[in-house]
């Protein structure tokens, strides 16, 4: 049974002191069922994705999507976690429901509060999303991990800062036109390609402009199936939908192949019937530059080694012929890691019903999204259209 976007909410990201994660998590449904026209009522379950680990004492959050309206006491809810890709992940149990027949309106947050500790902490945290039993665990947590990625890349494929430097300047000059970004400002490639004291090396070769923000946010999702969908005055369908897990250990794993985004990507074009050259864009998982240059060849725009070709030709340009990110991706709007996946289908919703303001791409039709979590452990790869 096909599964339908038919409402939506996005909070603005960032550093926001005076909200707690239940406030995050109510806004964002309250807003959702507004845009939906919809009440607690009329909803059949509620799934939540969202990673804590720390970040908040509040472990046990899934029911604290019913205070948004009354409706949505005794409503069945579950909170789900796959490190950074928990937003999708209850985006995707919530239309294995609809799928199912269980249930035919779905309302999907994803939310994270991850600035009330410190930086070290949020270091710590995320952290423990890799695998413990590594033999010589990687040093300074998920940036040590993708720098030692990077690192492997320039060895193999020769050094590729200024690549990465190209793609964080293109996300946060696409971050100015999203209205929720949580850095709505141009730092340019000279910024994003210079050591600086405002710019220092996090973990050799990356820099601060190479990795994404840490960030409090929310997104949902009102979801139905295709016969209740007709009632809504536009729907955004899944047209595909596709989860590749791979091996936690890093050991295991060749990391410059992505396999798993690879798999992943190359499943769901089949499965929704398309080619890559058919998609409008694609809003891809830059938790680091260097995953979104490697997704640039995990999904088959360029060979292995040569991602690079396409910010020199302008291919992924907002204005270019396959953008990515054009909402200013992970590295600019934010990345909360439980509201990211789900923040990622919002956006990707408003492009396709001609709704995202000041980042929209003109004649948007079919979108791809790829949202992960791990180095390349969780793979979540959608394919969205205007259905009606």
């Amino acid at each position: 049974m096909p599964v339908s976007i038919v409402g939506w909410s996005h909070l603005p990201f960032g550093r926001l002191d005076g909200l707690r994660l239940e406030d995050l998590i109510v806004r964002a449904a309250r807003e959702a069922l507004a845009h939906g026209g919809l009440d607690g009522n009329d909803i059949d379950g509620v799934w939540l994705g969202n990673l804590n680990g720390g970040f908040t004492p509040d472990i046990f959050a899934s029911s604290l999507v019913h205070e948004a309206d009354e409706g949505l006491r005794w409503k069945p809810a579950t909170r789900l976690e796959n490190a950074c890709a928990s937003g999708s992940a209850a985006l995707y149990a919530a239309c294995d429901a609809i799928e199912a027949g269980r249930a035919r309106i779905a309302l999907v947050v994803g939310a994270e509060k991850m600035t009330g500790v410190s930086g070290a902490e949020v270091t710590r945290i995320l952290g423990d999303c890799a695998y413990s039993g590594e033999a010589v665990p990687p040093a300074g947590g998920f940036p040590g991990i993708f720098a030692g990625i990077a690192q492997q890349y320039f060895s193999a494929y020769g050094e590729q800062s200024a690549a990465l430097a190209r793609i964080a300047a293109k996300n946060h000059a696409n971050g100015v036109a999203n209205p929720w970004a949580q850095m709505r400002r141009d730092l340019g490639f000279e910024f994003c390609n210079t050591v600086s004291d405002k710019n220092p090396l996090i973990a050799a070769p990356l820099r601060k402009t190479d990795c994404s923000l840490v960030s409090d946010g929310a997104a949902a999702l009102i979801l139905a199936d295709d016969a209740v969908a007709r009632n809504f005055p536009f729907a955004v369908s899944l047209r595909a939908r596709v989860q590749v897990n791979d091996y936690l250990p890093l050991r295991d794993r060749n990391l410059l192949a992505f396999e798993g985004p690879r798999r992943a990507w190359t499943a769901a074009l089949e499965a929704a019937g398309c080619r890559l050259e058919d998609l409008s864009f694609a809003e891809v998982h830059d938790c680091f530059t260097i995953a979104e240059l490697l997704s640039y060849e995990a999904m088959g725009l360029a060979p292995a080694g040569q991602g690079y070709r396409l910010l020199d030709d302008g291919v992924v340009q907002r204005d270019g012929t396959f953008p990515v990110n054009a909402s200013g991706g992970l590295k600019a709007k934010g990345h909360p890691v439980g509201a990211t996946g789900v923040s990622m289908h919002v956006i990707s919703a408003m492009q396709l019903a001609g709704q995202a303001e000041g980042m929209q791409i003109p004649g948007a039709s079919l979108a791809g999204v790829f949202n992960m979590g791990g180095a390349a452990v969780a793979n979540y790869v959608s394919i969205l259209e205007r259905s009606r």
